[in-house]
């Protein structure tokens, strides 16, 4: 039965990433953390997954072997952004937005007509292949590249907004996993713009079967990427964007003394060190309202609320460097709360103008000890 089929580098490369992909979407299913987030995960894995199974059974010989595989309704490229779009919203917003399968419908209409010409008597369905190549080609070309400059532009909006809020309620921004779920959008959007290039030149210039290897590759590795990433990041909080906007302060206030009033506060008790502190947490402890708070930092201090904690934290460090506390850097940098190294060298820079190990060495001679305040 498998005589006349050939079974080469391409196809078991795409074999492995396809195993792979499956089983990290059938992880994700399980998962009951961020449970919409990960089901549009799963899905988008699986989409990608079978992206790949054309060629992986193309390069195999399985169509020169069995033509009526021919139209099999596996690839729909249609959903993949609207499906990265979705997992966006569901971990930034806690649950899929209203109406959110009608993003869905071009990949609906995409399976519908790849079922009904599937579906075709094979002579029919042979002649109508030859016929519809060029056309089929240009249309899913052209609807795959207004998708990704649609959902592209309101992704990196809708993240930077995230980002932004995050950094006014969180202190540790990458402990609620900011960071992973940019490098995922970033990562999406690499493989689309690879993905436009490919359709691009395949328009201009027909690459044939072999020549888009390097675009099924670039796939299956973004959708490894994803999938990896996004099964270890499965159980991280990620706080929603109702929760980020804290409630308005409407009394006027002497916003500059009341953010030194609360940054003195927060050193004598030593807040700062919790590497969970939020807004809302903080604001529990002074004893009032996100509100007030927020616009203490904003206006007062003139930062938001993650710099500002990150900025006593390296004052925390920098006064126990001035003391001669001989434990190394990065020891002091957890104990005062950061959550890496990367992010505590970049506060101390910004907060006391020079890196930390520059400054061990300068106020080890006592006559150049200093002190920085808010």
């Amino acid at each position: 039965m498998l005589e006349g089929l050939t079974f080469g580098w391409r196809t078991a490369v795409l074999t492995v990433a396809l195993a792979q992909l499956l089983l990290l979407a059938t992880a994700l299913l399980r998962s009951l953390s961020n449970r919409a987030a990960n089901r549009i995960l799963a899905a988008l894995l699986t989409v990608m997954a079978l992206i790949l199974v054309p060629w992986l059974i193309g390069f195999a010989g399985f169509y020169d072997k069995w033509r009526w595989l021919t139209f099999a309704p596996v690839q729909i490229t249609l959903a993949v952004v609207p499906l990265g779009w979705l997992y966006l919203r569901a971990l930034t917003e806690g649950a899929l937005p209203a109406g959110w399968r009608w993003h869905l419908v071009p990949a609906a209409a995409q399976t519908l007509y790849l079922g009904a010409c599937f579906a075709l008597p094979f002579d029919t369905k042979m002649t109508w292949a030859d016929l519809s190549a060029t056309g089929y080609k240009l249309v899913g070309a052209a609807a795959l590249l207004a998708q990704i400059a649609f959902y592209g532009r309101d992704a990196a909006l809708r993240l930077a907004d995230w980002r932004r809020l995050l950094a006014d309620h969180v202190a540790n921004t990458n402990r609620f996993a900011a960071r992973w779920l940019s490098a995922a959008m970033l990562a999406l959007g690499l493989l689309l713009a690879v993905w436009s290039g490919y359709l691009l030149w395949d328009l201009v210039s027909p690459l044939g079967y072999k020549g888009l290897m390097g675009l099924y590759l670039a796939i299956a590795a973004t959708a490894l990427y994803l999938g990896i990433e996004g099964w270890r990041h499965v159980t991280l909080p990620f706080p929603h964007l109702a929760d980020l906007v804290p409630a308005p302060a409407s009394e006027p206030r002497d916003w500059a003394a009341l953010g030194r009033e609360w940054a003195a506060q927060i050193r004598a008790e030593g807040w700062a060190r919790d590497p969970d502190l939020t807004l809302a947490l903080l604001a529990r402890r002074l004893g009032t309202n996100t509100g007030y708070l927020s616009r203490a930092i904003n206006q007062g201090a003139g930062t938001n609320f993650a710099s500002f904690i990150a900025g006593l934290r390296a004052e925390a460090v920098a006064a126990r460097l001035d003391a001669g506390d001989s434990a190394d850097l990065l020891t002091l940098a957890l104990e005062e709360g950061f959550g890496s190294k990367a992010s505590f060298n970049r506060a101390f820079i910004a907060r006391m103008g020079e890196t930390p190990s520059r400054y061990r060495r300068r106020v080890a001679k006592p006559e150049n000890a200093s002190g920085h305040r808010f």
